[in-house]
């Protein structure tokens, strides 16, 4: 089934959608605004007028709120590998869409402050941290599947590691695209020409 056959979402789950998303935009906002430890799940709550259970309905704590793309963007991941163009390689695919990813991040508003605060938020750097290995599990995995060979192979681990590094480091960068198109450079001919 393609995306242009999915029947549209019902009512039901526009609605679950709605509310999930203003429970993000309002936890964004309350965080950019005080800090994200003088902001409790119980002001999130009433800035986006549902009571905390609705909270606890979609997203499994504080730090969730912050990242509520998590799921989605393991998902993009993994198809970035899975459905690519044929004659395209693992690296290209990965490359094409991680960059795509930063250019869009350092274009959105409110970015940079929103990874300012990932960064000075210890609980924040944490989950993030927590968050990328489970997309570098789930990117083994897919990539394992890709090159035939086992899941917990280190070169496999490695990659996924790396390529997942290479995202982070990029967009630390004023221009993340060159910066992410000098990594992959780098993973597709390796170290030896700076052993010596």
């Amino acid at each position: 089934m393609t995306a242009v056959d999915e029947p549209a979402p019902g009512r039901r789950e526009r609605k679950k959608a709605r509310t999930r998303q203003a429970l993000a935009d309002a936890a964004l906002r309350l965080f950019l605004e005080r800090g994200y430890d003088q902001v409790g799940v119980k002001d999130v709550a009433e800035a986006a007028d549902v009571s905390v259970t609705t909270l606890f309905k979609h997203f499994s704590g504080k730090e969730a709120l912050v990242f509520d793309q998590d799921a989605e963007q393991r998902a993009a991941l993994i198809a970035a590998v899975r459905e690519r163009r044929p004659g395209t390689t693992v690296l290209d695919a990965l490359q094409a869409h991680l960059r795509g990813l930063l250019v869009c991040a350092h274009e959105t508003p409110g970015f940079r402050d929103f990874r300012e605060l990932v960064e000075k938020t210890p609980a924040l750097a944490e989950y993030a941290h927590r968050m990328w290995l489970r997309h570098e599990t789930a990117l083994a995995e897919a990539l394992a599947v890709e090159l035939g060979t086992p899941a917990d192979a280190p070169s496999v681990r490695a990659l996924a590691h790396y390529v997942l590094a290479a995202r982070q480091l990029a967009g630390g960068c004023a221009d993340p695209g060159p910066a992410l198109d000098e990594i992959f450079a780098r993973l597709r001919k390796g170290w030896a020409d700076l052993a010596g």
